[in-house]
């Protein structure tokens, strides 16, 4: 599966943004997909992840409240919304996908990644 992240910019703190993983290829039906982001000098840390059916989300401790994690399997598309977003938000973010039914904390168990797209949140 390839996966295409999109939707990052330029903000300021409160303002809001709302990412897009498109994927194509095998079917996007049978992988789990979890935000990544990385900002410079730091790991790469999990956001938030999803299920391959939707029913089933993780959320990090800063995304927890302000971000939220949805998929359109018939447009093959995962989203992530950034609301109330601070500076601290500001990184490169990416996609990545799991063959597994759940979402999986373990950057290791994702097999495929998008390129990244870059928030910058301003004070």
């Amino acid at each position: 599966v390839q996966l295409q992240a999109s939707g990052g910019g330029s903000v300021q703190a409160g303002g809001s943004l709302r990412l897009s993983c498109a994927a194509s290829g095998r079917a996007f039906t049978s992988y789990s997909v979890g935000w990544f982001r990385q900002a410079p000098g730091k790991e790469r840390d999990l956001v938030s992840a999803i299920s391959w059916s939707g029913g089933s989300t993780y959320y990090g401790g800063a995304a927890k409240g302000r971000f939220t994690i949805s998929r359109d399997n018939a447009k093959n598309t995962v989203y992530l919304q950034l609301n109330n977003m601070k500076p601290e938000d500001t990184a490169v973010y990416c996609c990545a996908a799991t063959a597994s039914p759940y979402w999986r904390t373990d950057v290791n168990a994702y097999e495929y990644w998008g390129q990244g797209t870059l928030v910058t949140v301003s004070s």
